[in-house]
């Protein structure tokens, strides 16, 4: 296995502390947003193998070629090198060359973007048609960047905020209402006065092509309402405080406000809109970058597409809660194929658990010390660990462990 070296995101929403604190690390007084994990080619982590054996791509276990001492290679170099050994057989079959998942530690210190995912076939359809047309892969209103679907899973390991798809329109309606801004009513009476379906698309609709100019004036009559009233608006004047005048204050008020204690995770699959606001947790998704953007953004926001790809229905935020196995294992249960997430608390003195699977790994440590082989990992460090190689963990501490689902 092959300790990681991870790239951290420096993009503005970041917190300033939560990682440096989970590293034990002093801040910079920069955000550090993300903390990717994984072979994804805009920061692959990178393994320093140090003169160990390396597994031929012929012969999967049988074969070795020596890499020299202190080489330190991308993860994607690795894999591409020797893609059955790395992920196994049957994970290339399914999935191809390449590592299916991205794992990040992901601190938010404002909200990032109200964003939703297309599913596959619309990944697919919208990545081929953006080729067509010969828009630049790094165009900034480039909408797809790869042909993938993102269904992405965070789980909490603080107290962490976020909004997690449509609440029901009457609900929406006498939040809006309760803030007495005038121009506000045309959109409660929208929400009240449609199905659920129709009324959330039109208001969303209604929202994104307003006159800036006169968004800007409701969106900040509102934030100050919010802001008397507190309660359940508070989120909303926190998220003006960061974006005032965008149109993506508005739009949040039509979507569930969650909260998860350590723990707890949302699973947020294609079409579900969303945006984490605030707090520390452990991240997973598909190895993909196809993002649709309605707000709290100065990105491109893609009018048209994004109504096609948002699933307008309105829906309770799933918290997730990880089942025990007799293993130790605590699943987060997801009905996607190119991620598993699980966690160990794992105590001084017990029995190692036993990790061997035939599908790639990255174990991560949040808490305590834990050994994966003969690494010690403290909170924050990664492992990568190839298909098939036998792996324990023992210790006093948490272990994330990222892998294919079965």
């Amino acid at each position: 296995m092959d300790r990681l070296s991870n790239t951290v995101r420096p993009y503005a929403w970041g917190s300033t502390t939560a990682i440096p604190a989970l590293l034990g690390i002093e801040p910079t007084g920069e955000p550090q947003a993300e903390m990717w994990m994984g072979a994804h080619p805009g920061a692959p982590s990178r393994v320093s193998r140090s003169g160990r054996a390396s597994r031929s791509g012929q012969t999967g276990m049988a074969s070795r070629t020596t890499v020299p001492d202190d080489t330190e290679l991308a993860l994607t170099e690795v894999i591409a090198a020797d893609p059955e050994g790395e992920l196994g057989a049957t994970t290339v079959d399914r999935f191809g060359p390449r590592l299916p998942f991205l794992l990040k530690l992901l601190a938010a210190g404002a909200p990032l973007s109200l964003q939703v995912h297309p599913n596959l076939d619309q990944a697919r359809e919208g990545y081929a048609d953006e080729e067509a047309r010969g828009v630049p892969i790094d165009a900034p209103h480039r909408t797809y960047k790869d042909a993938n679907h993102k269904p992405e899973l965070i789980c909490a390991l603080t107290p962490f905020d976020g909004l997690c798809g449509f609440r029901r329109p009457a609900e929406a309606a006498d939040a809006m209402e309760a803030l007495g801004v005038d121009s506000l009513k045309p959109y409660v009476d929208l929400l009240r006065a449609h199905p659920e379906e129709a009324a959330l698309r039109e208001v969303l609709t209604a929202i994104l092509g307003a006159d800036p100019a006169e968004m800007a004036e409701t969106v900040e009559q509102a934030a100050a309402a919010a802001e008397r009233l507190g309660g359940a608006h508070a989120p909303y004047a926190r998220i003006a405080h960061h974006f005032p005048g965008d149109p993506g204050v508005l739009a949040a008020m039509l979507l569930n406000y969650v909260q998860l204690q350590p723990g707890e995770a949302l699973f947020l699959g294609a079409g579900v809109p969303h945006a984490y606001l605030d707090g520390l947790g452990v991240e997973i998704m598909a190895n993909s970058d196809n993002v649709l953007r309605c707000g709290l953004t100065p990105k491109h926001i893609d009018v048209p597409e994004l109504l096609r790809i948002v699933r307008f229905e309105a829906t309770e935020p799933g918290v997730l809660r990880p089942e025990a196995a007799p293993s130790g294992e605590e699943l987060y249960e997801t009905p996607v194929d190119e991620f598993a997430l699980s966690r160990y608390t794992l105590a001084s003195g017990a029995a190692p658990a036993v990790l061997t699977a035939p599908t790639p790994q990255i174990l991560l440590c949040t808490a305590g010390t834990v050994r994966v082989g003969e690494l010690s990992l403290s909170p924050g460090e990664s492992v990568f660990v190839p298909a098939g190689e036998p792996v324990e963990a023992a210790g006093a501490g948490t272990l994330f462990r990222a892998t294919v689902a079965a």
